[in-house]
C-alpha cells in the first residue's frame, strides 16, 4: 500500500464502529467511513469532534454541529492551500489520500525536462491540477460540475496558481474527450478519477464498472507518443487494482510499452499505528519515465 504520510494540517485520528475522526487544521470532524467495519474502544478524543455527520435510515444525512464555528476554513500542504467546506453528502471538499498521487505525479513531471502537458478529468476541487501545475506543468482541469470548478479556482488563488497555465473546464468529461480527440490534442500525462455512481448530461445512470474499459479505451487516444503516465484512481469496493492495472496494460502499454502497476493508498491512524485504506490507484508509465523513475 502507499500512504499519504506527509500531512501535517490532516490527520486521522482514531477509526471505530464504521467512522473515522479526523483532524482538518485545528478543526476535528467525525465522518462515515464503510471500511471501517472494526469496533474497537473509543477514547474521549471522539468527544472533541466540533460536528458529526449522521447518516439518516432513509438516505443521505446531516452534519450534526457541537461546536463548530465557520463554515469554510484553510489547510495547506506542501505550499499548496485548499479551502475545507463541510459538505450536505459529508465530504469536505479535499481527499488527503490522494496527496501520494499527487507528489508522484509532481515528481515525473519535475523529471521530465521539458513542457509537460496533463489532463485531470473528474478533477473535483483541484487537488491533482494544483500539485501539476506547482511542479511546471500545462494542466487541463475537467469536471461537469460548475461549482467544484470554482472551488478549484479558488483553491488555485489560495495556493498563489491562479495564473499559471490552467485551463478550466465545466464539461461532462466522455464529451470532452471525444472533442480532444476530434481536434488532433494530445497530453504527457492523463488523470483519472471517476465517481462509481452517478447519472449523465440525460438522466443516464454512471456505474463505474460498466463505464471504465469504454472510457479508457477512448481517453487513452489522448496520449502522446512520448507519454509520461496515464493515472486511474477509483473508490469503487468491486473494482479491484489488479482489474485496473490489466485495463491499463491491455489498452495502453500494448500500443505504447511502458511498464503498469497497482496498489491500494491510503492513510496512517495516529491511536493505533496502522493505515486505513481509502481507495486503488493504477498507473501506466511511459517507457522513459518508466526506466528512469521511481514505480507506484
Amino acid at each position: 500500500m502507499r500512504v499519504a504520510d506527509r500531512w501535517q494540517d490532516f490527520e486521522i485520528l482514531d477509526t471505530s464502529s464504521g467512522e473515522k475522526l479526523e483532524r482538518w487544521g485545528d478543526v476535528i470532524l467525525a465522518r462515515p467511513d464503510p471500511q471501517v467495519i472494526w469496533h474497537t474502544p473509543r477514547g474521549s478524543l471522539w468527544q472533541q469532534a466540533a460536528a458529526h455527520y449522521r447518516r439518516s435510515s432513509s438516505g443521505g444525512g446531516h452534519w450534526e454541529n457541537r461546536t463548530l464555528k465557520q463554515k469554510e476554513w484553510q489547510i495547506g500542504y506542501h505550499g499548496l492551500r485548499f479551502s475545507i467546506r463541510p459538505t450536505g453528502f459529508k465530504h469536505t471538499g479535499l481527499f488527503p489520500e490522494q496527496a501520494v498521487n499527487w507528489d508522484w505525479m509532481a515528481a515525473r513531471v519535475a523529471a521530465a525536462g521539458r513542457p509537460v502537458s496533463v489532463l485531470n478529468l473528474f478533477a473535483y476541487t483541484g487537488g491533482a491540477t494544483l500539485a501539476l501545475a506547482q511542479a511546471g506543468a500545462q494542466v487541463c482541469h475537467v469536471d461537469a460540475s460548475k461549482g467544484m470548478v470554482q472551488w478549484a479556482r479558488e483553491n488555485a488563488r489560495l495556493s498563489g496558481l491562479e495564473e499559471r497555465p490552467i485551463r478550466w473546464i465545466v464539461d461532462d468529461c466522455r464529451k470532452f474527450v471525444e472533442r480532444e480527440i476530434r481536434r488532433g490534442r494530445h497530453y504527457d500525462g492523463i488523470v483519472m478519477d471517476p465517481p462509481s455512481y452517478g447519472r449523465g448530461p440525460t438522466g443516464e445512470v454512471w456505474k463505474l464498472e460498466d463505464q471504465i474499459y469504454d472510457l479508457i479505451e477512448l481517453t487513452a487516444r489522448l496520449l502522446a507518443p512520448d507519454a509520461l503516465f496515464f493515472l486511474l484512481n477509483s473508490y469503487t469496493t468491486g473494482l479491484s487494482p489488479s482489474v485496473m492495472e490489466y485495463i491499463l496494460a491491455v489498452v495502453i502499454r500494448r500500443r505504447l510499452g511502458g511498464q503498469v502497476s497497482s496498489s491500494e493508498i491510503g492513510l496512517p491512524v495516529s491511536e493505533t499505528g496502522l493505515v486505513l485504506p481509502c481507495g486503488s490507484t493504477a498507473i501506466w508509465q511511459g517507457e522513459q519515465n518508466a526506466a528512469g523513475g521511481e514505480e507506484a
